[in-house]
């Protein structure tokens, strides 16, 4: 190693000597941990074992690997004095260390190679959620933001679609200034999890932000404040709203990627996001485009679980909107599509909860359907879709209050709600509980967003008939009339027959000349 020198950034350390310069003046550092920096450098960016590192600086003895940790942070300390020290140390998780930024060995190459090797992504998408910062200033209160951190990661990885870091690895992070990109490689994520945890005054904020690891682009931002008098319970609370939010800004961020991808190759799952991207427009267009897409995924994947659910759904939207020529064939396709994705769900909260919808609204025995839409939630607390469909099965039922909610509760949990999809359900509800000018209002803004969905059109009519205003109720009569051939539907899934005769009744008479 006599007299050869490696450079990375304003260093220059001599391997022969050994000694460290910057900007050409002697830097102090403690002997071991310069040992630490000549075995990184020699190994020219490529990882170095803790138990290399270790061996080397305790020949022969048997040492705590604590006292390695020591060293490597009295490295960074000798190197942060200027503004560098972890950037230029790096952790790699579960293997030891290496030295990044070198220039002085090999040429554009070896800048190339100096890169952590990329662990291959999942065949899902996947997250890693860092240690928050403590920023009260208080050392003691770590335990709380070390906390919220693995109430966060316990609550993803409740959702089934989604592959989440362990505790363990995520946070050997912790206290470092890390680069959410090498956090990506180094991993093997798309999305990383980030933020802080600041007390005082018996409050707390919990401030997070979402990012894209490859591309280091913000994708969401937020905060969540809450009482102390309850620890452990604001930890779950917020774990859960946190878990609820990120769910559909990742499901929105998947979407993007599936249609920004070529699609002469498409696999199973980006056609499945397409497919739910289709059925946003509520349009037929867009579920007989959906049912296209979900047709080729499950030629590619038959036991694909999400797309046969969803391709139950879409089959069911056609009869609710009344745009099949054929119900009673669609029925049967939907009701067999739903037991199929049931016996494919598993432990899936979406694919559960979305197959025994399809059930409920067909007719299956209404205590059935709600038990199993009630473990759907059990297995993810925090799946605001999941509390939307248990409302409609509540309004199904008979029980418009207890549906409202269910749907406030999936409101709360997705406060972007896209669509005005609560809008719609709370002006059922209204409607059913006979607060018609409510109702009247809530499915006005409902219509704004969707003014072709045909259920809404049908809800308003009758709900303008029993207000006594016919000429409106005729107007929206009208218009059914060229969405649909079916404006007055049989409403089967009403299990109450008062509310679902006056339901119809309302539509007999908005319909009357």
């Amino acid at each position: 190693m006599e007299n050869e020198e490696i450079r990375f950034g304003r260093f220059r350390l001599d391997l022969g000597r050994p000694e460290l310069r910057r900007d050409g003046q002697p830097v102090r550092i403690h002997p071991r941990a310069l040992g630490i920096l000549c075995a990184l450098a020699e190994a020219k960016g490529e990882i170095v074992s803790k138990d290399e590192l270790m061996s080397r600086l305790w020949p022969g003895r048997i040492v705590e690997e604590g006292n390695l940790h020591v060293h490597v942070s009295a490295l960074r300390k000798s190197l942060d004095d200027h503004g560098e020290g972890h950037s230029l140390v790096v952790t790699v998780p579960g293997r030891g260390y290496r030295l990044s930024d070198l220039t002085g060995l090999r040429s554009a190459q070896w800048a190339k190679d100096s890169l952590p090797p990329q662990l291959p992504l999942p065949d899902k998408p996947s997250i890693a959620v860092l240690p928050f910062a403590n920023m009260s200033g208080d050392p003691d209160q770590e335990y709380f933001a070390d906390g919220m951190v693995e109430e966060i990661i316990t609550a993803l990885s409740r959702i089934r679609w989604l592959f989440v870091i362990a505790r363990n690895s995520s946070f050997t992070y912790k206290g470092q200034a890390v680069d959410v990109k090498q956090v990506g490689r180094e991993l093997g994520v798309r999305y990383v999890l980030e933020g802080s945890v600041r007390k005082g005054g018996g409050r707390v904020r919990i401030s997070a932000q979402l990012l894209d690891a490859e591309s280091a682009a913000h994708l969401w931002a937020d905060h969540f404040d809450g009482s102390l008098e309850d620890v452990l319970d604001l930890q779950d609370q917020v774990a859960i709203r946190v878990a609820a939010v990120i769910e559909p800004e990742l499901e929105a961020a998947e979407i993007r990627r599936a249609l920004d991808r070529p699609r002469n190759d498409p696999t199973a799952y980006d056609l499945y996001l397409r497919a739910l991207r289709a059925m946003q427009s509520w349009e037929r267009k867009g579920h007989m485009e959906a049912l296209d897409q979900l047709s080729h995924a499950t030629r590619l994947d038959a036991a694909y679980g999400p797309a046969i659910a969803l391709s139950a759904w879409c089959h069911m939207a056609l009869i609710g909107a009344g745009w099949t020529d054929n119900p009673e064939a669609t029925r049967q396709k939907a009701t067999s599509l739903a037991r199929r994705a049931l016996r494919n769900a598993g432990d899936d909260a979406v694919i559960l909860g979305r197959a025994t919808y399809v059930l409920a609204y067909f007719g299956e025995d209404i205590d059935v359907v709600t038990a199993l839409m009630d473990q759907s939630l059990r297995i993810n607390p925090s799946f605001a879709d999941g509390w939307h469909w248990s409302g409609w099965l509540r309004m199904w039922a008979g029980s418009p209050d207890v549906a409202i909610d269910h749907f406030e509760k999936s409101l709360r949990l997705d406060p972007r709600d896209r669509g005005g999809r609560t809008l719609m359900a709370n002006g059922v509800a209204h409607f059913f509980a006979r607060r018609l000018d409510q109702a009247r209002t809530m499915l006005l803004q409902s219509l704004q967003g969707h003014p072709d969905w045909v259920p809404t059109n049908r809800f308003l009519a009758a709900c303008y008939a029993h207000l006594g205003e016919l000429d409106e109720a005729r107007t929206m009569i009208t218009r059914l009339r060229a969405l649909t051939p079916v404006v007055l539907p049989s409403a089967d899934h009403w299990r109450d027959p008062e509310q679902r005769e006056f339901y119809l009744s309302g539509l007999r008479l908005a319909m009357s000349e």
